[in-house]
């Protein structure tokens, strides 16, 4: 048996086209399967508990990152594999695993592909599959989940494009902030930090590969640091961001590490997953071959 969790407004109402779809073509293939629609935040990750406790080869997540994110969340200690058919607007996740955009091939995958553990991060007890945002792209993603033409963008198919938008919104005022980290034990201070992503993967907002070199099997943080430079020095860059090359930025810090303690001088807010989750200070912990996907 194939369980489904669908978040059926993902995508400006492509989670649930998307289903119809898979649904149709299941019947085709006459495979067993069962459904869920998502009603509410974190709906998802009680029905993956649900799941988890039955025979079945795959829980498949058809929606954005927050729905992979919570289903995931669901299946943490379970021996069933999470399956992955992108129905958001930035599938970051499905993008860093090869995942095919196309519902078909996501589903030939589902169904044929073989299972393998990822690495996954830890933040007290909420797991994150992706990169942790810290300060100026929390405060995005905030403003991005929240925004009328992110919808908009996504109904024209566009949806990528709203991460850049709500980053122009969000620049002209944000401010700032000095930073303490620890990382592996090892005391680091950087002022004037504009934002910290602790990386499981490459990639978020819809592709901008702001940890170029992360790897989601390596047991390793991929961590960038933006600091000490301008606003309009950091509005010149940010595109560069989308094929990694921001790197080279002389305010661009760039480390390693299993277990990140940052600490700010004010609070600064914390997304993971695109899901907003909390505020500084916070302890982000990788956790090796924590997840089977397939």
């Amino acid at each position: 048996m194939y369980y489904f969790i669908v978040n059926k407004i993902s995508g400006n109402g492509k989670g649930l086209k998307v289903w119809k779809k898979v649904e149709k073509l299941l019947q085709e293939k006459q495979v067993n399967y069962q459904v869920r629609f998502t009603e509410r935040p974190k709906h998802a990750a009680e029905i993956a508990r649900g799941f988890s406790s039955r025979r079945c080869f795959a829980v498949v997540a058809i929606g954005g990152d927050g729905t992979v994110h919570d289903v995931a969340n669901g299946l943490i200690n379970s021996n069933i594999p999470l399956g992955v058919i992108p129905a958001g607007s930035g599938n970051d996740f499905a993008r860093a695993l090869d995942v095919p955009m196309d519902y078909k091939k996501a589903l030939e995958r589902v169904l044929t592909g073989k299972q393998r553990k990822i690495d996954i991060g830890r933040i007290g007890e909420e797991y994150c599959l992706t990169i942790t945002g810290i300060g100026f792209d929390g405060k995005v993603a905030e403003v991005n989940n929240a925004s009328k033409y992110k919808k908009w963008l996504n109904f024209i198919r566009l949806g990528d494009l709203s991460y850049g938008l709500s980053f122009l919104h969000v620049l002209f005022k944000y401010r700032p902030v000095n930073i303490q980290l620890k990382v592996d034990g090892k005391n680091l201070a950087f002022f004037n930090v504009w934002l910290i992503a602790i990386a499981n993967i490459p990639n978020y907002g819809g592709g901008i590969k702001i940890c170029p070199d992360a790897c989601y099997n390596d047991g390793l943080f991929d961590i960038c640091i933006v600091h000490s430079i301008t606003k309009w020095d950091l509005l010149r860059t940010f595109p560069k961001a989308y094929k990694g090359k921001h790197v080279f930025h002389s305010g661009v810090t760039m480390i390693k590490g299993r277990q990140v303690e940052v600490a700010s001088e004010w609070p600064v807010i914390v997304q993971s997953d695109g899901e907003i989750l909390t505020k500084t200070p916070v302890n982000v912990t990788i956790q090796r071959d924590a997840l089977l996907i397939i």
